[in-house]
């Protein structure tokens, strides 16, 4: 594994590239919803990825919302 600057930085362009990619389709960030959960909503269970998908799926185009704050 390289561990230089310049690919720890290029790691984390590459991540917000994704996250933007996923925002622009309207799929919210995974990783993101799990540390909102865990710091605002703790007796939550954490759904898993496949879950959570199917729920932003739902949310979307059935016009259910789905944003708890």
């Amino acid at each position: 594994m390289n561990n230089s600057p310049l690919h720890g930085r290029l790691s984390h362009v590459w991540r917000r590239l994704v996250q933007t990619a996923r925002l622009s389709c309207g799929i919210p960030d995974y990783d993101v919803y799990v540390a909102h959960l865990r710091a605002h909503h703790p007796e939550r269970k954490v759904p898993s990825y496949a879950e959570f998908f199917r729920d932003r799926q739902t949310a979307r185009y059935k016009g259910t919302g789905g944003r708890c704050c």
